[in-house]
């Protein structure tokens, strides 16, 4: 039996592949299914779940012990969600092409919607730093590239204060994106290159000293989750775990498509998985 084939099932148990680190076994839970195609898990500081349902323009919310409820309705596509230290959301709007902040009573703020005159392509994946510095990956999927005004696909760095620049452009797409604990390293998959891209970040969020860290990554790299070991968590043809220098340490396999992970709940030990129609949520023993 495949982790996800029978979802009649609340709950199972997968072994793990462990390379380097005791990884143990894993329970899984789904928490729902039934969706078009979920992106995007973030954990709030004030202890709830928001994620997509990207074609049916919707953002959805989990408290525990409740069942899923609809956060909002025309999202406008909404892909990848942050949320900054005052429990603020951000998220990616792929129709709109947009980037907005969402505040705690309500309002919504467009952060950036243009580059240089011209409108993004589909803002997608998204993280905001400690001190407040937002960064978010642009790329086009689909329709999307029909539609292009830029003749590249970038990563953004919204600083706190001052104008918002360009971290780097490339031919492939950037996807997911992730910060280590620290805050001073920035992570970055490509979809079209199959690896993750890391960049050093100085005491201004601004970033240097770009590496391949991950190459030859099976499927579509998109989702990054870190732990608290600073371990990058990579959805993609199941999810791989990486550390710190790039060494493959751990490997979930999983029967559907994986688009991305974060972790959450009370000590941020908990892993939550969209995985198209389903969200799932699960408990790594590492040890």
């Amino acid at each position: 039996m495949t982790p996800v084939t029978r979802l009649a099932l609340s709950a199972f148990v997968v072994s793990l592949i462990a390379v380097g680190q005791d990884f143990g076994e894993m329970k899984f839970e789904h928490l729902a299914q039934g969706y078009r195609f979920t992106e995007g898990p973030a954990w709030s500081k004030d202890g709830h779940l928001i994620f997509s349902d990207t074609p049916s323009d919707r953002l959805l919310k989990w408290n525990p012990g409740a069942p899923i409820e609809v956060y909002r309705t025309d999202a406008h596509g909404p892909a990848g969600n942050a949320f900054d230290p005052q429990g603020r959301l951000y998220t990616c709007e792929t129709r709109t092409r947009r980037v907005t902040r969402t505040e705690k009573n309500g309002k919504i703020e467009v952060l950036a919607d243009k580059w240089e005159g011209k409108r993004f392509n589909a803002p997608t994946g998204i993280a905001v730093s400690k001190n407040g510095s937002v960064y978010f990956t642009d790329p086009a999927f689909g329709e999307q590239a029909d539609h292009r005004e830029l003749d590249f696909y970038g990563v953004y760095h919204i600083p706190p204060k001052g104008a918002m620049t360009l971290v780097t452009k490339s031919a492939g797409r950037p996807r997911g994106i992730a910060l280590s604990p620290n805050g001073r390293t920035l992570y970055v998959s490509n979809v079209d290159d199959h690896n993750v891209r890391a960049y050093d970040l100085d005491h201004n969020g601004e970033a240097s000293n770009e590496r391949v860290l991950i190459a030859k990554i099976a499927g579509a790299p998109g989702g990054i989750a870190i732990d608290e070991k600073g371990n990058l968590w990579v959805a993609a043809k199941g999810i791989g775990v990486y550390n710190p220098e790039g060494k493959r340490v751990h490997f979930i396999d999983m029967s559907d498509v994986i688009s991305s992970c974060a972790f959450g709940e009370a000590d941020l030990k908990t892993l939550f998985i969209t995985a198209r129609a389903i969200v799932f949520r699960a408990r790594p023993e590492i040890k």
